[in-house]
């Protein structure tokens, strides 16, 4: 299974239900590359375009590469009114990108499924002299505000939790340096959220290896995550730490 094609199938659940951004995280992007209209930005695999628009407001030459069709055309929509918007559904590891080149290239939680040997010389060789490459995610923490909670809901992982595929995406962030770029930084960057147990649900299921999981299993597996969010009252907080690394061709 090609895990990088897997939100193509819910591409509504994934708009409504995926993180969001602080838009600090924005702040400091635009900051760091001096954004604006007389420059150029490309993003790679903006999904439904959670960290697209405050990039678009900047007024800059915007260009999305996305693998998934469903989410290319989603996305394509939802940002018709900015002149400045393109998209092509390509995948950024075999795309010619000809001539262009970009002030910014950034990744919100997608660069980590492609090989670092294939990524990082990619973004280098298309970024102009001194442009900025920005990589965000959120770690999220669903333990400490809910101890005996998250000891159930483990156990729920543990009986009902078969996903077709393991999950196995990673990457050393760190080693970008070994590619030529220059001035590593990391930000970070910390936000609050709470659910009640069919918005919690919801949002698991836009997860990568949930999406996978398959009848029995999937029944029994959402219903005992449910039951058990009803029985501690109906609410989960969680804690996200937003992370950005920020860095330089040089």
């Amino acid at each position: 299974m090609d895990f990088r094609k897997v939100y193509n199938s819910i591409p509504d659940e994934f708009d409504k239900w995926r993180t969001r951004y602080c838009d600090e995280v924005f702040a400091d992007v635009i900051e760091h590359s001096k954004l604006n209209a007389s420059k150029a930005a490309l993003e790679i695999g903006p999904g439904t375009g959670q960290a697209t628009e405050p990039i678009l407001k900047t007024g800059c030459s915007f260009l999305a590469i996305e693998l998934g069709e469903n989410l290319a055309e989603y996305t394509k929509h939802k940002f018709k009114s900015y002149n400045n918007f393109d998209l092509v559904n390509a995948d950024f590891e075999e795309y010619d990108f000809g001539q262009n080149q970009f002030d910014l290239v950034y990744s919100a939680a997608t660069i980590q499924w492609i090989p670092e040997e294939i990524g990082f010389p990619k973004v280098y060789d298309i970024l102009k002299s001194n442009g900025t490459f920005a990589m965000m995610f959120t770690q999220t923490d669903e333990k400490t505000a809910n101890v005996d909670l998250y000891l159930k809901i483990q156990e729920v992982y543990d009986k009902y939790f078969c996903p077709e595929t393991e999950y196995k995406c990673s990457l050393n962030y760190n080693n970008v340096v070994n590619y030529g770029f220059i001035d590593f930084e990391c930000h970070k960057y910390h936000k609050t959220r709470e659910y009640n147990a069919d918005e919690y649900i919801s949002y698991i299921s836009t997860h990568a290896s949930h999406i996978t999981l398959k009848e029995p299993h999937k029944s029994k597996f959402y219903s005992g995550i449910r039951d058990v969010i009803l029985d501690f009252g109906n609410k989960i907080k969680l804690f996200d730490t937003i992370v950005l690394y920020l860095t330089r061709k040089s």
